[in-house]
């Protein structure tokens, strides 16, 4: 069955998701915010779970219309034939959101949709009572300006959640936004990199499974494979042809953070993602960073206010770190803060400039281009050695 399917994602990171999907083969797609549209089937629906590294979940989208009423919702809904996705026992759970809309009341709209729902299936199975005891299909009602859109969950959990991350630090950064970071870096497999307050690890367990061609969803389920309209098989050859599709890179990469115990758990996320081998985590303190390594790429989600809590000491570590960026100045640092006066701290204005989400937080990534790649790397790799002092 061919669907119109919805890759959600942060503010911001719309078009990073866009090229994963145009580098998975897909086309005509069409970007809103939160949003990438694309066509795909049952394959293409386990293919894009698997494979997506920045989008947060894959929709099925159902429907979409317009409705100032209780009655436009129901009706509409209603007149939708939900047997040709949900089957008789399927378990319906109808979450909602309502933005600049008449319709405002959330719960009102959730409980409209499953009552429309509820009817449509009555029809379609000839029968007045559903147990709800089978595979689980969730419904979001979404409206926006009184425009309704009715989607169905294909993912579950998150798919942040790709199943090496048990514990994180006091500020987890998500894997999505971390593997997004990465993607809008310049940073290749075959280049040094480097994050001097790697936390429980997370930017450099991303970059070593683009940097190895892990599929990040490889290791864990989704909801959809319940379904009985998904055929066992799909997932599996998927899976096995993520498997398939693994390199053995030489990967170089360092993590420094001042807490041992921080590091104990990133070395752990590391094992359970499969990629130890390719990252080496020391504690340090980052005032004692430094590298006579000529060109490498940093990239890294400081301490900002949220965690420290003074703004004067912010202001210092970001000072810090342009300080460092003089001393290596011909490598890339990308830099994820809140800070807003992180470039007058830094002493330099960035190269680029994007605003993200880490959450509910709005930040900037920060990104500094310098690293001259005229040399070939090979050689600049046999002559140099990263150091810290310890």
């Amino acid at each position: 069955m061919d669907y119109q399917l919805i890759a959600t994602t942060t503010f911001g990171i719309e078009a990073v998701t866009a090229k994963e999907l145009r580098q998975l083969g897909y086309e005509d797609l069409k970007l809103e915010n939160g949003k990438v549209h694309f066509e795909g089937d049952e394959m293409d629906i386990a293919i894009t779970n698997t494979w997506l590294r920045t989008a947060d979940r894959v929709l099925i989208k159902v429907a979409e219309f317009e409705a100032t009423t209780f009655e436009d919702l129901f009706n509409q809904t209603e007149a939708i034939d939900w047997s040709q996705y949900i089957p008789v026992n399927g378990k319906m759970h109808v979450v909602g959101k309502s933005i600049k809309s008449t319709l405002h009341s959330v719960p009102d709209c959730q409980a409209i949709v499953k009552k429309a729902v509820v009817k449509s299936m009555q029809r379609a199975y000839n029968q007045d009572w559903f147990t709800e005891d089978g595979p689980v299909y969730k419904i979001e009602v979404a409206l926006l300006k009184d425009v309704v859109t009715l989607t169905i969950d294909t993912t579950g959990p998150g798919l942040h959640k790709r199943g090496y991350r048990e514990f994180a630090g006091e500020a987890p950064l998500k894997e999505t936004l971390a593997a997004s970071l990465i993607l809008l870096s310049r940073w290749k497999p075959e280049r040094l990199l480097v994050d001097p307050f790697c936390g429980s690890g997370t930017i450099l367990i991303e970059a070593a499974l683009i940097g190895n061609n892990i599929a990040p969803g490889l290791n864990r389920n989704f909801v959809c494979e319940e379904w009985p309209s998904m055929d066992k098989e799909i997932f599996e050859q998927v899976r096995d042809s993520a498997r398939k599709a693994i390199k053995n890179n030489s990967l170089r990469m360092f993590g420094y953070d001042i807490d041992p115990q921080v590091l104990r758990t990133a070395r752990q996320n590391a094992e359970k993602a499969g990629v130890a081998k390719s990252i080496e985590f020391h504690q340090l303190d980052f005032h004692k960073f430094s590298s006579n390594y000529k060109y490498a790429y940093m990239i890294t989600n400081p301490p900002y206010g949220e965690r420290i809590g003074e703004e004067d000491e912010v202001f210092k570590l970001n000072k810090k770190l342009g300080m460092m960026k003089r001393k290596l100045s011909t490598w890339d640092f990308n830099i994820l803060t809140s800070f807003s006066k992180f470039e007058k701290a830094f002493g330099r204005e960035a190269d680029k400039n994007r605003k993200l989400y880490n959450g509910r937080i709005l930040t900037r990534y920060y990104q500094y281009f310098d690293n001259n790649l005229k040399q070939k790397y090979g050689v600049v790799m046999a002559q140099t050695e990263t150091t810290t002092e310890e």
